[in-house]
């Protein structure tokens, strides 16, 4: 099937210009095709803009195991109502993705029930270097240093270096130390406010771990992804990207902060914690000036019950894939950034820094992962209207400027704003996304 997206203003690599792109089954294979070019689909998109799909490179779906909080099949609807047409899930699912046969029971999965393209990380445990070791049809290794129970925690110095420098896929990991953790829960822990959250992981949890880490990578040479980075502290730490370290921050760490705790209590409660407005505005400055390369979201839902609990146990985590890119082109609307800068940090360095083949471009030969946005529709997010199973959003009653309206994936459409009511075809599954490199 042909289809032909005219009058588009296009968010190429290099620019961004009124074209028509042509698409055939699954790939793109014209950018400058002419206007009455033979198809067997016609998309009149003039006023609009088209962006390459989106790539969340750091999501819980919580399948396996915790699915009354969410689900494949639910999030990745999300993902498609939100533009995102490709993610990266995370391994502290019930089982955990901790072997190869659960990574690929986990692609098994996933091909029958996301409507959008997948790939999973493995799991770091102190006990399965042979296992990461023997990993394929991934993008790398997840470790939990810090903020995580069970096998998944690695805090032991030994094992970390074995398995920076005896294993050859990128590693990305949550950076939280542990022991600044227990010391400051001897002197907090006796508080029930949800505030206290933030004093338990302060910044000098963040940092210790964030630059354990930094050393890891930079003696082994071994590539290094920094997840939700969410301090000053940690933003001045990082280097401009060279290729062997970079990093991300998440949409929460840019829009929240510790006053905010009074408005929405719990329903921000995050790891790493939500931290101060001077943080947020050197988030947002890391970001602009390429220190930051990546935005994604931790998107980790709860039930709305089980956030409501009273601190500390109300658990951590909150949704954010259906509403990622509309908080940010809002802050297009209002000339913080640019249209291209958000391309860059949600679709072309995802696919730069986890090496996704033929993703995170309009080009001749990329996939078709396409979002037409209306960066003049104005629309409230409703807890009532989302498609993550948990139905609640923290950004819930706020208005925002620049929505997607239109999402194919693999040349398929999945997802189509029509007269404001969402339109869903998840009559096809999403494919298993491929690496240029299997190992670096």
């Amino acid at each position: 099937m042909k289809i032909l997206i005219k009058n588009a203003t296009v968010v190429f690599p290099d620019q961004t210009c009124v074209s028509n792109v042509l698409v055939e089954n699954s790939t793109i294979v014209a950018v400058d095709a002419a206007e009455h070019a033979r198809a067997d689909m016609v998309v009149n998109a003039r006023g609009l803009h088209l962006l390459p799909g989106l790539i969340d490179d750091q999501v819980h779906f919580r399948e396996p195991g915790l699915t009354h909080k969410e689900d494949l099949a639910h999030a990745s609807k999300a993902c498609a109502k939100g533009g995102v047409t490709s993610f990266l899930e995370m391994p502290n699912t019930n089982p955990t993705t901790t072997t190869v046969q659960r990574l690929q029971e986990k692609l098994e999965l996933a091909s029958r029930s996301s409507f959008v393209n997948y790939g999973f990380y493995i799991g770091a445990t102190p006990n399965n270097l042979v296992e990461l070791q023997n990993a394929k049809r991934t993008p790398g290794i997840k470790i939990f240093i810090g903020s995580s129970t069970g096998d998944l925690l690695v805090d032991d110095q030994d094992t970390l270096e074995r398995i920076f420098s005896e294993t050859s896929l990128p590693i990305c990991a949550h950076c939280e130390d542990e022991a600044t953790i227990r010391d400051n829960l001897v002197r907090y822990g006796d508080r029930t406010d949800v505030a206290a959250h933030s004093l338990v992981r302060d910044h000098r949890a963040a940092m210790i771990a964030t630059q354990r880490a930094i050393d890891l990578a930079v003696r082994h040479q071994h590539r290094f992804h920094i997840l939700h980075v969410s301090t000053a502290a940690e933003a001045a730490l990082l280097p401009h990207p060279s290729g062997l370290i970079t990093a991300e921050v998440c949409p929460h760490h840019l829009f929240f902060n510790i006053d905010d705790y009074e408005r929405l209590g719990a329903l921000i409660k995050m790891n790493p914690s939500i931290k101060t407005a001077a943080d947020n505005a050197a988030l947002w400055q890391a970001l602009l000036d390429g220190r930051i390369t990546v935005v994604a979201t931790d998107h980790a839902p709860h039930t709305l019950e089980e956030k409501q609990q009273p601190y500390p146990a109300c658990p951590s985590g909150l949704p954010a894939v259906e509403n990622s890119l509309a908080l940010m082109l809002n802050q297009v609307a209002g000339g913080r950034c640019t249209i291209e800068q958000v391309v860059g940090w949600m679709s072309a360095a995802p696919a730069q820094v986890w090496q996704l083949d033929k993703k995170g471009s309009i080009e001749v030969g990329s996939d078709a992962d396409l979002v037409l946005v209306d960066m003049q529709l104005s629309q409230t997010i409703d807890n009532a209207h989302q498609e993550t199973k948990c139905r609640w959003s923290p950004w819930h009653g706020q208005q925002l400027t620049g929505w997607p309206v239109r999402t194919w994936v693999m040349g398929h459409e999945v997802f189509r704003l029509d007269d404001l009511k969402p339109r869903f075809d998840t009559s096809r599954w999403g494919s298993e996304i491929s690496y240029r490199l299997a190992a670096v």
